[in-house]
């Protein structure tokens, strides 16, 4: 029985670790003033079945959502969501006419494309954004790349194919168990 107890709570701590720790963007403002890190935004609707798999493929893998809740402040924005947004002293919308709130149309630099991942710095500001649907073997090494400021010293396929194997086994050292 203590076994079986034992498995149970293994099972589901486990599954806990591999769960993205969603914020929204006004939490990730606020948390980005006391203690700055990157933002990073998963721009999806609710309609948009190739964000449905990025959920359940990418977002779920054990080394996805532990690099993002470790290094980022990991966002959901909804972008047709309805509800005002304030950030700082500046307050976004939905733009009924356009179908879409303002905030995502900023962030997606006017080209609306589901999923779309954005990453900004420290600072709130743009760093990149990415569209369309990635796996977690495409996404790891884009999201490490940011994350790790390598796009500020070098090409990414050049890290791809030289740091990123070293990083990515330095990661899972200081993930694995001891």
């Amino acid at each position: 029985m203590h076994r079986i107890i034992f498995f149970f709570l293994f099972v589901c701590s486990f599954s806990g670790q591999a769960q993205v720790k969603w914020l929204t963007l006004e939490e990730a403002f606020a948390k980005n003033q006391e203690s700055p890190r990157k933002i990073f935004i998963d721009v999806y609707t609710d309609w948009c079945g190739w964000c449905k798999v990025m959920d359940k493929n990418t977002f779920a893998h054990p080394e996805v959502a532990a690099y993002l809740n470790t290094n980022y402040y990991p966002v959901k924005l909804n972008a047709e969501g309805k509800a005002p947004i304030k950030i700082g002293e500046q307050t976004f919308t939905f733009d009924a006419q356009q179908g879409t709130h303002q905030i995502a149309v900023a962030l997606l630099q006017g080209k609306l494309s589901y999923p779309t991942v954005v990453y900004l710095d420290e600072k709130f500001q743009m760093i990149q954004p990415l569209p369309g649907y990635m796996d977690a073997p495409t996404f790891h090494p884009i999201v490490t790349f940011i994350g790790e400021n390598h796009y500020k010293k070098e090409p990414f396929d050049q890290y791809r194919s030289q740091m990123y194997p070293l990083l990515y086994q330095e990661l899972k050292k200081r993930s694995s168990p001891k």
